[in-house]
């Protein structure tokens, strides 16, 4: 009797094994069945609610289903992220990740109620290089201006910043490590604060995102002196990167792009991955990136998590080294 029970049970494991591929397999095939909440951990009417809602219009059309936008601001975008961490691992509650809460802030913030490792990466749909820029009435015209300045009085030049932790922010401590210079930074509550100092003269330099530099540079208004892409950008062809300028490590970008809660079924994650690219490659997404001098980013899933763990590494190593900490 019992060798017959073990049999019986066996056997019931067996074709649940089996089964189990094929009910996942049917979940994705009726995927979705209602509508999808993308959790945008940012406050509505900056430049990523803006355009995960000109993607989200696009992905309605394509999966048949309304996408909702569920703007959860505060700390930095952790809390937006702890939330969707939380979420029914279903595939109908994603969210907008980008480069501060899923590759800064566990390492800059004393404490985070969420592990990036908690989320399943969907997509990457763009990077945002930045651009070193001088005030046109400083005298530096190269950035080995800057750094000969630099040198020669240690903590003067003045480099504006959006705040503790930021693209700006860490562009610039990347800039002095590599350098090996030590500037003044000025942190103001946001890029426009920031920029806005700049153009009254109040700082001397500023990295800031390039699409948001271009209109101020056109005016000159401000002269620009080294982007932190791998490349040359476009819409700035005659500014050096960089890695041209012998400082390589010198490579940032502001991304962006969509995950998951970890345990959301792989053909899921594909399934969304594959309508996000389309809708990334739709001319008004596309125009808006590209208008911002910004990448459009693509790729698998693998390739996105790859990427985000290159970037954890990469800044909390220098969070480490430059004794970067937000209280």
């Amino acid at each position: 009797m019992n060798q017959r029970r073990h049999l019986l049970a066996s056997a019931a494991a067996l074709v649940a094994a089996l089964c189990a591929p094929l009910a996942v397999q049917a979940q994705a095939t009726d995927y979705p069945s209602k509508p999808i909440t993308i959790v945008v951990p940012f406050a509505a009417g900056g430049n990523t609610d803006v355009k995960t809602r000109l993607v989200a219009l696009q992905l309605g059309k394509l999966l048949g289903q309304p996408v909702i936008i569920d703007n959860k601001p505060g700390a930095s975008g952790n809390i937006g992220m702890e939330l969707l961490a939380k979420a029914p691992a279903d595939g109908y509650t994603i969210g907008m990740g980008s480069f501060g809460p899923l590759a800064v802030n566990p390492s800059i913030y004393p404490k985070v109620n969420f592990d990036p490792k908690a989320l399943v990466p969907i997509y990457l749909l763009e990077k945002s290089p930045l651009v070193l820029v001088t005030p046109t009435d400083r005298p530096f015209k190269t950035v080995k201006d800057v750094v000969t300045a630099a040198q020669q009085k240690p903590g003067v030049l003045s480099i504006a910043n959006a705040g503790p932790g930021g693209a700006h922010h860490l562009s610039a401590e990347l800039f002095e490590q590599a350098a090996a210079v030590e500037l003044l930074g000025v942190p103001y509550k946001g890029g426009g604060p920031a920029s806005t100092a700049l153009l009254a003269g109040q700082v001397d330099l500023m990295f800031e995102q390039t699409g948001a530099a271009l209109p101020s540079i056109q005016a000159g208004k401000v002269r620009p002196l080294a982007v932190t892409s791998p490349k040359r950008l476009s819409s700035l062809p005659d500014v050096p990167t960089f890695s041209e300028l012998g400082h390589p490590q010198v490579q940032v970008s502001n991304w962006m792009g969509y995950v998951a809660p970890k345990g959301t079924p792989k053909p899921i994650i594909d399934k969304l991955s594959a309508a996000f690219a389309k809708a990334a490659d739709h001319a008004e997404v596309r125009e808006r990136i590209l208008a911002q001098s910004n990448e459009i980013g693509g790729g698998t899933p693998a390739d996105f998590a790859a990427f985000i763990e290159a970037e954890s590494q990469k800044w909390s190593r220098l969070v480490k080294e430059r004794g970067i900490r937000i209280e």
